[in-house]
């Protein structure tokens, strides 16, 4: 079972995200933060194989959680899943160490997809973001 942490300020997105991995059937959620600030200590007790982050949270933004978890713990496999993209936003992203960038927007039957290649050791780049990267339209 692939264990996963979810870090949203809204509840809909976080149980829409817990029903979709149970209908997976090998994608757990082990915890749930509303709020950045909450990532750190919910990961140390947890030791989720990833950790969803949203980037537009209250107190502590997901950048901020990610840049704090992966100091505390650089093993950790962070992926951002966001509404928000911008060339700045993924090169922070990239540089702080997270190993994927993944928009709402996108196809959520392929999230299960994602987080396995990432547990496994890949990463999971949206072409947007990628795009985005290299400076291409946004």
């Amino acid at each position: 079972m692939i264990t996963v942490l979810v870090a949203d300020d809204h509840a809909f997105v976080r149980d829409s995200l817990v029903e979709l991995f149970s209908a997976s059937g090998d994608v757990t959620v082990v915890a749930e933060c509303e709020d950045g600030a909450q990532v750190l200590d919910a990961a140390r007790r947890t030791r989720p194989d990833v950790v969803l982050l949203d980037l537009a949270m209250p107190r502590v933004t997901g950048l901020q959680a990610a840049r704090e978890l992966l100091t505390a713990q650089p093993e950790s496999r962070v992926v951002v899943l966001t509404g928000s993209l911008t060339p700045a936003l993924v090169e922070e992203a990239r540089e702080i160490g997270v190993v994927g960038y993944l928009l709402k927007d996108d196809d959520p039957g392929a999230l299960p997809d994602h987080v396995r290649t990432v547990a496994a050791g890949g990463t999971a780049w949206s072409s947007a973001a990628t795009s985005a990267a290299a400076g291409g339209p946004v």
